[in-house]
């Protein structure tokens, strides 16, 4: 082993001099110099990419924003008319109105066709004994049920006995009534009382809701048609000549076929008014009063069925209840002299005079003067469109996957929403209070919609209140049906849920179709909510309340999966043609467009802003990237 010695030499040997040790801190330093200036120049090219294609993706939204609004050329007319002056008040007030007779006659049916107690009429008895009370010729010519109660369709048959006789020995022979019937319990005049609607003829329920529906099915197909081939102000005129003729009709019935007949054209009725307003509406408001006047419309539709409620408690007879409740459709004859057409619908029919002499009208109502340079601007395309029709639902790609979409929403919240209100029935509760009660927690629900649409935009406003009630849906199916007051709540939340549901998805559907066809569209989509309707009772009819209850759950969810993939529409202007559905309304494209334009548009002020800031922002990662090139 060597000396101690012979290491201080080694050592002091591969001692470096002081020269080459600075030399080489010198080139180590450089190197590590260069690889932090590489390493953070990556780190600053990634994020500078990554800001740039995030920043570059609003501002190419903003400017097809603008773009849009320039072409637009209602919007600029409607800055300068008054987003909601004198007139458009007026419009709002004209279409609200209706919707409480709308409401009366929907849900007239609840009212007119009570179950009543009846028993055969045993008059005959009353020739042998005049001074019998009803309860001892009930006594005497009805047979008992297993239960102790009086049958309602058989009678003892009559003999030719005296009074005491037929007291002593009693009747044993039995038959069916044969004399019509009696309904000694009965306060209020119906339908039933009155045609006699029991035993054979007992009314079945399913076969009036099924009238009802087919009405509602022809007259979403019939007056979505008749909407767009002759405009919304016809279309509404004849909606409610059919309310006249069909629904104040109906108190003159003397069958009850013909009352069916008549129920059956005035849900034809109910159904074009409502697509009619909700188009007429959307063509002429802005933004958020838009959306304030289709809130307005349904909450007055629950507030009709309030007051018919009330009238059918203090009213005994139910052409008494259709002739008071009903006549204030005539005061609604005056539409001819005051209800505007739409602009939109006159210019896309090549009715351009038409449409500016509407617009100055309005502009005289609300003391505005339209500038002839901005009215000129109201031309024809030059490029001609193809005349749109029903078939542009299966032939343009783009509509006719955001019907399928709609559908299928509307399908599941029309299912919810009955499967619900069905529930109401098994918990025995009075008619008129049940109603009342759903009647009142449906006006808050339709006006906390005001808030969702305003903080976060149409679609997830559909997905909130969507998801809400299949919320409910999955708590029906867990909770036991023997907790009622629990039961009570967690159906009274699932209406408010709906009921938002119902009023949004109505505001965010006529905002989506195009002016072309907004009203066939509409009335597609009332399809799917009648479908969703008929399977609904259908189930309830057939007790598989679990089942339509999981279904409710089942197509919620994949409702909540389709609506992420719809475009928001909040802010955006209406498209008018076909082509601008399928350029600006595109499904699956990417999420930039989602974005309300009022983030992007609110910090530009013009096209050429937008247009310089791009180009601004191109040009630094050009100099940037030159830069990091040189330095490599």
């Amino acid at each position: 082993m060597p000396a101690p010695e012979v290491w201080d030499v080694v050592a002091i040997a591969t001692v470096p001099h002081p020269f080459f040790e600075q030399m080489a801190n010198e080139d180590n330093l450089r190197v590590e110099l260069k690889c932090q200036r590489s390493s953070r120049s990556s780190v600053q090219h990634e994020s500078a990419e990554s800001s740039y294609s995030s920043s570059l993706k609003t501002l190419l939204h903003s400017l097809r924003g603008i773009k849009t609004n320039q072409n637009d050329k209602f919007a600029s007319i409607m800055d300068v008319l008054g987003e909601f002056g004198t007139f458009q008040q007026r419009l709002v007030a004209l279409t609200f109105l209706p919707y409480i007779v709308v409401a009366f006659f929907i849900f007239v049916d609840i009212y007119t066709c009570t179950d009543q107690k009846s028993y055969c009429n045993t008059s005959w008895i009353l020739a042998v004994g005049p001074n019998l009370s009803d309860a001892e010729q009930l006594n005497l010519t009805l047979p008992r049920d297993t239960n102790g109660s009086f049958m309602t369709c058989l009678m003892y048959t009559p003999v030719a006995w005296d009074l005491d006789s037929i007291i002593q020995f009693g009747l044993n022979n039995t038959q069916s009534c044969y004399d019509g019937w009696i309904y000694p319990q009965s306060k209020t005049r119906s339908i039933i009382n009155e045609f006699d609607l029991v035993c054979d003829e007992e009314i079945n329920v399913d076969v009036m809701r099924t009238i009802d529906l087919a009405g509602l099915l022809i007259g979403s197909l019939l007056f979505g048609l008749i909407s767009d081939k002759i405009g919304r102000y016809p279309s509404i005129l004849l909606s409610i000549l059919g309310l006249m003729i069909f629904g104040f009709g109906t108190a003159f019935v003397n069958s009850f076929h013909q009352y069916l007949f008549f129920r059956f054209g005035a849900w034809q009725a109910l159904t074009g008014y409502s697509i009619s307003s909700v188009a007429l509406t959307t063509e002429w408001l802005m933004g958020e009063h838009r959306a304030h006047a289709i809130i307005l419309d349904q909450c007055f539709f629950s507030l009709g069925a309030l007051l018919l409620m009330g009238l059918a408690y203090s009213l005994p007879h139910w052409r008494l209840l259709i002739l008071l409740g009903g006549a204030p459709v005539f005061s609604f004859f005056s539409f001819i002299w005051v209800l505007p057409e739409s602009p939109r619908w006159l210019m896309m029919r090549g009715k351009v005079e038409a449409a500016k002499q509407v617009l100055c009208y309005a502009a005289s109502v609300n003391k505005k003067t339209i500038p002839l340079s901005l009215l000129d601007k109201l031309q024809v395309p030059e490029k001609s469109m193809p005349q749109a029709s029903v078939l542009d639902f299966y032939n343009n790609r783009h509509l006719r996957k955001m019907t399928l979409v709609m559908g299928c929403v509307w399908f599941t919240v029309s299912h919810c929403y009955f499967t619900l209100k069905s529930k109401m029935k098994d918990f025995g509760v009075n008619i008129h209070i049940s109603q009342m009660i759903l009647c009142i927690v449906e006006v808050p629900a339709r006006l906390c919609c005001i808030f969702l649409l305003e903080q976060i935009g149409r679609k997830w406003s559909l997905v909130v209140t969507v998801f809400q009630g299949t919320f409910i849906n999955l708590l029906i199916l867990i909770f036991p049906s023997e907790s009622k007051s629990i039961m009570v709540l967690i159906v009274l939340l699932g209406q408010f849920s709906l009921a938002a549901s119902v009023t949004v998805f109505f505001i965010y559907t006529a905002e989506l179709l195009p002016t072309v066809l907004r009203a066939t569209g509409l009335g597609l989509v009332y399809l799917a909510w009648a479908a969703g309707a008929i399977l609904s009772l259908t189930l309830v009819s057939q007790s598989l309340t679990t089942i339509s209850s999981s279904l409710c759950c089942i197509s919620a969810i994949c409702a909540l999966l389709l609506c992420s993939i719809l475009p928001e529409t909040c802010g955006q202007p209406l498209s008018d043609y076909l082509e601008d559905c399928s350029s600006e309304t595109s499904l699956f494209t990417t999420k930039s467009q989602d974005l309300p334009p009022e983030n992007t548009l609110c910090s530009y002020e013009s096209e050429e802003v937008v247009k310089n800031t791009i180009l601004n922002m191109m040009m630094n990662v050009d100099l940037e990237e030159t830069t990091d090139r040189r330095d490599d």
